[in-house]
């Protein structure tokens, strides 16, 4: 995969950082209940209306006009990959997100302890969402009793609750496979089917691992059933220190977040703790060690999946209150952004644009004044594919060279 822009990428002077801050699923649409605006709108935010005063706003398209995005093709394009052209499947994130090193023989799946009825019906998908500590110990079940499947081992890694994942290692392993869930209650489990020439194996494969899975946990109600999706081989990629000249690190708490910013080669740093705070002081303590930030705030997207305006609206206003933590290391050039919209209205992603700011000295300023989606439609970035809004950071932190002559 080549992209021609990558060869007017230069080292930048000392000091020239980026920061990205990304506010997953912070687009939105006005809501009728709550006077028709949207949380960006009816937050109280003044460090980042400081920011916008300062800055520029446009939009940005996460994949393309009218496409709802995954959470994986939104953050590629963020990261100035196509996510039309790289695909990635939600197993190889999920893995790689808690630590799991894969390779090219490894296929990867994301999991669910479920709970399914004597007639082999799906009863509730997330086995009434088990502990994390009950977790573990079913999957130290699992691992002990498995076995092999045609010479193919079988890893299983707990992650929170009820969320697990299944790695596959064998050779003759493909992706195009379809989920093992049926995704509503009420339903039986599926089997697993190749849906492309090659992956034949690994369907009987997991097919017998999902058998032989069941009968191992027919007693262990609620999570007597496994519901694997996301099946994936790892795709190869340029890796995003090389392509862009920048020493990377990655600031998240969910794993699906690590897992994508590790798939491109940034380093994942530890964050002491699981609040935004926490992430912000991450990002103080590792000010000198890096060229380029990723930082990720989750609350936003999961409210707006809840259909929950207010808490959407209460986790801007935390961010921004505490805001001053990070802009107390300003970088030369800090984006702030969604990775998607996730309008508390629809309950779900949307295709809608979302609203950017980006403050740097180099910057064309506008007269915006805060950060809403309303505001961005008048800002004097635009409106622009979310792949491209790399290339615009690195020119504003001075690291892309001059095209021609």
């Amino acid at each position: 995969m080549r992209y021609p822009e990558d060869e007017l990428v230069v080292k930048a002077p000392e000091g020239e950082k980026i920061v990205l801050l990304i506010f997953d699923g912070l687009g939105d649409i006005p809501h009728p209940d709550f006077g028709g605006k949207t949380p960006l709108e009816a937050a109280k935010t003044p460090n980042l209306d400081a920011l916008a005063r300062d800055g520029a706003l446009g939009r940005i398209i996460p994949v393309a006009i009218g496409i709802t995005p995954g959470s994986g093709p939104a953050h590629l394009g963020l990261f100035g990959y196509d996510p039309l052209e790289l695909e990635i499947g939600r197993g190889v994130l999920e893995a790689l997100g808690i630590g799991v090193a894969l390779n090219a023989q490894s296929l990867s799946a994301r999991a669910n302890f479920a709970t399914m009825d004597a007639k082999g019906i799906i009863t509730d998908r997330r086995a009434g969402r088990i502990a994390t500590e009950k977790t573990i110990g079913i999957c130290k079940k699992l691992q002990e009793n498995i076995g092999t499947f045609e010479g193919v081992k079988v890893e299983i890694h707990p992650a929170k609750e009820h969320r697990f994942v299944v790695v596959f290692r064998g050779e003759g392993l493909a992706d195009g496979l379809s989920d093992a869930d049926p995704h509503r209650e009420g339903s039986p489990l599926p089997e697993v089917r190749a849906t492309k020439a090659g992956a034949e194996k690994a369907a009987r494969v997991i097919n017998a691992f999902l058998k032989k899975g069941q009968e191992i946990l027919k007693n262990d109600s609620p999570a007597n059933a496994i519901l694997l999706r996301g099946l994936a081989t790892p795709p190869t990629i340029p890796l995003f220190p090389e392509r862009f000249k920048v020493k990377s690190g990655a600031i998240a708490i969910y794993p699906m977040y690590k897992g994508l910013a590790r798939l491109v080669g940034m380093d994942i740093l530890k964050v002491n703790g699981e609040h935004y705070e926490d992430e912000f002081k991450t990002y103080i303590e590792n000010y000198d060690k890096y060229d380029y930030f990723f930082i990720h705030i989750k609350g936003t997207d999961s409210a707006g999946e809840d259909g929950d305006f207010a808490r959407k609206v209460k986790v801007i206003e935390e961010v921004d209150r505490i805001l001053p933590i990070l802009t107390a290391k300003m970088p030369a050039v800090l984006a702030v952004t969604g990775d998607h919209s996730t309008p508390a209205l629809l309950k779900s992603h949307s295709w809608h644009p979302v609203p950017l700011l980006i403050c740097s000295k180099c910057v064309s300023r506008d007269s915006t004044k805060r950060l809403t989606e309303l505001e961005a439609v008048n800002g004097t970035l635009g409106m622009f594919p979310s792949r491209d809004l790399m290339k615009i950071l690195l020119s504003n932190a001075k690291r892309m060279d001059k095209y021609g002559a």
